[in-house]
């Protein structure tokens, strides 16, 4: 597995497109809620900000990376090949997702310790940590199903879209309006809990059990997107 993502890694480093899109510009754009922070801050809050940010790099990041990893490695049946070697098929996924997902999480710790720095610290810190960790499992899970449904890299372009844009916008409508209208439909909707995870961890003031509840929706999502994956993944192009 570590061969694989090492040499996975090589790949990403080299690919400038891949680390244009998936992380140069979703740092860009992090780099600005919280350069801007007292803004957004005065019309919602720091959670908020740090949930944007969250989102952000793993819907274009890491999600979107890995859907478009996998249908390249597809396409050039460099997938097929993995599955003659002793690795296990666990093992080549792993191999083959882990770089991305280390770099996204290295870069949302780096984005969320720099909002801390400079607007204020999270009220619980291991709560926080534990919705970035099941945001990015979800992400992960939902990548999988995707890459079921995507032919291409070019084709990752167009399936990615829903899921991306569909979090970013569930998670501005909660951040903003909270969860006091509407509550079940937000926390239902993929990336809803985990939202509404970050503001009970970032601002305070909630009961831990309340909050810890709030990874049941995120944790099924990613069940729901591992059976669909199981159904949908091929190692190899359609003929």
């Amino acid at each position: 597995m570590l061969s694989i993502a090492f040499s996975e890694l090589i790949q990403i480093f080299r690919n400038r497109l891949v680390l244009l899109n998936s992380f140069i510009i979703p740092v860009g754009v992090c780099a600005f809620f919280v350069y801007r922070h007292e803004i957004f801050a005065d019309l919602t809050s720091l959670g908020y900000i740090a949930g944007v940010v969250m989102f952000t790099v793993a819907a274009f990041g890491l999600y979107t990376s890995t859907v478009t990893t996998l249908a390249s490695r597809r396409q050039t049946l460099f997938l097929k090949r993995l599955r003659s070697t002793p690795a296990s098929d666990a093992d080549i996924l792993s191999g083959l997702m882990l770089p991305v997902t280390v770099l996204s999480l290295l870069q949302v710790t780096a984005i969320l310790a720099v909002l801390a720095a400079v607007a204020g610290e999270p009220a619980n810190v291991p709560l926080l940590a534990a919705a970035v960790l099941s945001t990015v499992i979800m992400m992960l899970a939902l990548g999988l199903a995707t890459a079921g449904l995507t032919n291409s890299p070019e084709h990752a372009q167009v399936t990615t879209l829903p899921v991306s844009l569909g979090v970013i916008a569930v998670t501005s409508w909660v951040g903003i309006t909270g969860t006091e209208e509407f509550t079940l439909v937000k926390r239902l909707l993929p990336g809803g809990s985990a939202t509404e995870l970050v503001l009970n961890a970032w601002n305070g003031g909630v009961p831990l059990a309340d909050s810890l509840l709030l990874l049941l929706p995120t944790l099924s999502w990613v069940v729901v997107s591992i059976a669909l994956a199981s159904r949908l993944f091929r190692w190899e192009p359609r003929r």
